[in-house]
């Protein structure tokens, strides 16, 4: 079993959810964590709780990884203390409105495709450069279901995490001979803010998607993650999918009346 103790884990979209589980579940296990989301707000109050429990090193940076030199200036410039990243949790991700595709929001598309694809590839491209010196890092995509099946009135969604899929496949290759580990861990219906998200706000609608089911938290999927993570050096976990016991896909679930 990998150690985790003392290494550096850098998570994106850290300010809620599975990024913020993931926080916590690391810190547990004594890593060091750089916690990076737009909310700075909430990035504050987790680093204080972060540190008053479990007595590790935070550094907290308000980051939007969509913002490309924002990004690489993040990352070449951090304290030397901190250069070092062991783990990278890309966990950065939204989905916007749920219609056909005729009818659906154009103008959340870029944000989709922005945040999902984009952000995650600017965020391993700075990072993975001293790994590949190193020879030495593990680099976690936080994917789902959707990229494995798609479904309708979600296109651009799916689309997104098809990519994520196919990059996290593609990388692995790549870095095959710098003994740096590639995973995704894709989970199913999840409760965080991610439906009150993509329903921009109407916390109705976001209550009826987990209706008459139990679904997974953000702490399963870190969990999840941390067992992704301390795995044997020789042991890689391609991909890990994790769903409720009553979601068989992304369009088949058994609910309760």
């Amino acid at each position: 079993m990998e150690k985790l103790l003392g290494k550096i884990v850098l998570i994106t979209g850290a300010s809620s959810g599975i990024g913020e589980a993931c926080a916590y579940a690391f810190a547990e296990e004594g890593a060091n964590v750089i916690i990076t989301a737009r909310r700075l707000e909430r990035l504050n109050n987790l680093e204080k709780d972060l540190k008053e429990k479990y007595n590790i090193k935070v550094l907290t940076y308000q980051l939007d990884v969509r913002n490309k030199d924002k990004v690489f200036e993040f990352v070449n410039n951090l304290p030397k203390e901190w250069k070092k990243i062991d783990i990278l949790i890309n966990n950065a991700g939204l989905g916007r409105g749920l219609e056909k595709f005729y009818e659906d929001n154009h103008d959340s598309w870029d944000e989709m495709i922005d945040t999902n694809v984009k952000g995650l590839l600017y965020v391993t491209k700075a990072v993975i450069p001293r790994m590949v010196e190193r020879k030495s890092g593990h680099i976690i995509n936080i994917g789902s279901i959707a990229g494995h099946e798609a479904y309708s009135k979600g296109a651009i969604y799916c689309a997104t995490k098809h990519a994520v899929s196919a990059i996290t496949k593609s990388l692995r290759m790549d870095v095959l001979d710098k003994n740096i580990r590639v995973s995704s861990v894709d989970p199913g219906m999840v409760e965080t803010e991610f439906s009150n998200v993509r329903f921009y706000g109407d916390t109705e609608r976001a209550k009826n998607v987990y209706k008459g089911i139990t679904p997974l938290t953000g702490k399963d999927i870190a969990e999840a993650v941390i067992f992704v993570a301390t795995r044997p050096a020789y042991a890689n976990i391609n991909e890990m999918i994790i769903m409720p016991s009553v979601q068989a896909n992304t369009f088949m679930t058994y609910r309760e009346e």
